[in-house]
This record gives structure tokens, sequence and C-alpha cells, in this order.
């Protein structure tokens, strides 16, 4: 039996789905990574409503990739969204128009601080840097959160991890990360066997985010923080492959990081904000469950770009989309997958991965006992692994003990 990303479609628990790759997606500012690759929109299962209930729901951040409205939270039956703000007025007016949202702010803090009782849950679609603060404030307020990857940035942020735990802790309030990886085919078929335990004990994974950039160009970013961004600082799009898959961790990390060639100053000369002088960084790590893996970042790989994960177990393993081992394992396991409202088919992009986020978010915070995919745990566990990994290559592959976060 063969299970390929064309017919194999499942979910984890009550809230999994995905699509295969198909054309281009349009995007006002042009072909962006990512947001050109959009899933296949028929589901092989209908939707099935789970609340009469809404969420009433901030969004922060339109941007340049028009981050705040390509979740499509705006299309969900069980949505209403409030309010919407980015730092620039044009932008923040084009957002509120295209998803419907009543209010306006000048800015994230301002709406997570006036909105109050007027709002259930907030979307931070911000710059990187932004994340964890903007995440703090709105847990503090007793806002549900959902935010955008990374879940901090860089080794100047790690005093957030632990204030991140506490605060979802505290307040009781549902926190997803909205790592594409989650929900798309390859981790969705890898997360389904993993829990049957096709894979047997897990021995070797891998994940690769290669997305090629000539590092030359800041004005895509706010105040240029991609500007010599440190590959692993922007981890989650490999390492998703194994934590989101299994719900894991890493435990130790060596990395090598491979210097620019092309004579960039900003590279070569470190003109950067993180004195970061690679372009491409390959972290190899050890696994909670007693294996290994390979998770590479790099930005300085011409003539391919693209997200790619594998699984090799004992008893069978995943790779070129495809299950290889002893079905019997994984014989029963339901190969339809989960439907999506009617008013957000035909959207999506990193594969499809994006209508399903929000609709898991949406289910944790209205459906008892459902717990959302990437929660605090799995998402600091997928991004500060990162920032080791940063670090290790900053000192020649240097091995380091990853922390490990729980909630």
């Amino acid at each position: 039996m063969d299970i390929t990303r064309k017919n194999f479609f499942i979910g984890s628990a009550a809230a999994v789905a995905a699509a295969g790759l198909n054309a281009a997606a349009p995007n006002p500012v042009g072909k962006i990574q990512g947001f050109d690759e959009s899933g296949d929109s028929k589901t092989d299962g209908p939707w099935e409503p789970f609340s009469d209930k809404k969420v009433r729901v901030g969004i922060a951040g339109y941007g340049v990739c028009t981050f705040g409205a390509v979740f499509f939270f705006q299309d969900h039956p069980n949505v209403e969204v409030v309010a919407a703000t980015d730092l620039d007025p044009e932008r923040c007016k084009k957002l509120a128009q295209v998803v419907h949202a009543k209010r306006t702010y000048p800015s994230a803090e301002e709406m997570i601080d006036k909105e109050g009782k007027n709002m259930d849950a907030v979307f931070i679609a911000t710059d990187a840097a932004s994340h964890a603060d903007l995440v703090l404030r709105a847990l503090d307020r007793g806002y549900h959160v959902a935010s955008a990857v990374p879940a901090l940035l860089g080794e100047r942020q790690l005093d957030r991890a632990p204030k991140m735990i506490e605060a979802v802790k505290k307040s009781g309030r549902v926190y997803a990360l909205y790592e594409t990886t989650a929900f798309r085919p390859q981790c969705i078929a890898m997360r389904c066997i993993y829990e049957a335990g096709g894979f047997g004990h897990l021995v070797y994974t891998e994940g690769e985010y290669f997305h090629f950039s000539t590092g030359k160009r800041s004005g895509g970013s706010y105040k240029g923080w991609r500007t010599g961004l440190p590959p692993q600082y922007y981890p989650t799009h490999s390492n998703g492959f194994y934590t989101c898959a299994t719900h894991g961790h890493f435990t130790e990390v060596s990395c090598v990081g491979t210097p620019d060639d092309t004579g960039n100053p900003i590279y070569t000369e470190r003109k950067n904000p993180y004195g970061n002088p690679f372009r491409s960084e390959v972290a190899f790590f050890k696994t909670s469950d007693g294996g290994s893996a390979r998770m590479t970042v790099a930005w300085g790989l011409p003539g391919y770009s693209g997200e790619l994960g594998r699984c090799f177990g004992t008893k069978g393993c995943f790779r070129n989309d495809r299950f290889v081992g002893d079905n019997s394992l994984i014989k029963g396991l339901k190969l339809v997958r989960t439907g999506l409202p009617p008013g957000m088919k035909n959207n999506g992009h990193h594969g499809g991965s994006h209508p399903y986020l929000t609709d898991d978010f949406l289910r944790a915070i209205l459906v008892p006992g459902h717990k959302v995919c990437v929660d605090v745990a799995t998402a600091l566990n997928t991004t500060v692994s990162g920032v080791y990994a940063h670090m290790s290559a900053m000192k020649g592959g240097e091995t380091l003990k990853v922390p490990v976060f729980s909630c």
C-alpha cells in the first residue's frame, strides 16, 4: 500500500487537513515563496459545524505579504473580525476592508489595550521582532492569541520563552503558533503515522527550508529585520517536520554555518542587525525520542526553493510523499481529510495550510478538549532550538544543550 500526497489526507484528533500543491496564487507584490503555493481546495469529507458561537477577532498586520488577511479569519463562520491594525495607515485601511473589520487602530498595542471586552482573540501577523512581546501583552489582557512565526526572534529574546509559558498558564487562554508545516500534507501524514506507531522507533528525521535570497534588499521587512537574518533564527519551516509531527523536542545541537561568498557586505562585513556572516545553516540535533535530525535553513542556494520533510523509523519511513513499511501498523487510519467551511474553500498558501491553522485555533477556543496543534510548548521547542543552532554555528559547530519547554 503506497500512501502518497494524492490520496493520503488524514487528520490528527479533531482537526487536521491539508492539500496537494497547485499552481501559483496571485499576490499583490508578485511571487513570494510559500504564497505562490496554494493547496488543492477539494475536500473528500464534508465540513461539520462544531459551534454556533462566534469568536470576535482583532487582526494585527497586513504588511508586504497581506499576511493578516491570508489566514482567512474573515471567511470562517465562527469568526467576527471586530478590529484591524497596521502601522501604515493605507495598509491598515486596506486590511480592514479585506477582513471586514469594524474598527481600526494605528498600532497593535493600542488595539490590544483598547478593545477590551469587545474582542476575544488576536491574530498577530506583524514583524517577527514584535511577536513575543505582543503575545505577552495580549495574554495579559485576557485574549486568546495566534501568532505568525517565529515565536520569538533570536538570542536577545530568549528571556521571553519562560514568560510565554507562564503567561499561557496564568491566563488559561489558547495560544497557537501559525507554523504552516503543521498542516502541510507531508507533516499531517507523518504525524498520523507516528501516532499510530507506523514508524516504530523513530531513528532519523529531516527538514529542509530553502529560500534563496540575494540579501541585497531590506525594504521587504519592517525596519529591515530580515536583513542578514541568521537562517536558524527562522527555523520553524524545517524543525516543524519533527516537532509538529511528533510533538517531541530537540535535546542537543551542532550546527554548520556557511559564510557568504558573493562579496555582499551585509554578510562579509556583517552589516546586519545580528552580526551574522552565514547565509545557510545546517543543524544536527539529538531528539527527545533518542533519535537524530538534520534541519537545514538556507538563503544562499540558488536553483531550488521549497520546504520538505522525511521520517525514518525501525518499522517504516515517509519519503517522497510516500509511506513505505509495515502497512498493518497503520491499517484503519482514516484516509479522508477534514473539510473546511464553504467560505474557506479555494483559499490557502504554504501547501494549503493557512485555513486549517485558523480552523484548528477556533476549535481549541470553542470545542472543550480540543488541543491546538502548535501550542506554546511546541512553538518554543520549534523556535528556540533554531536559536541555539545559530549559536552553535557561531561557535564553530560546538555542541550545545537545547532547553526544553512544556506546559
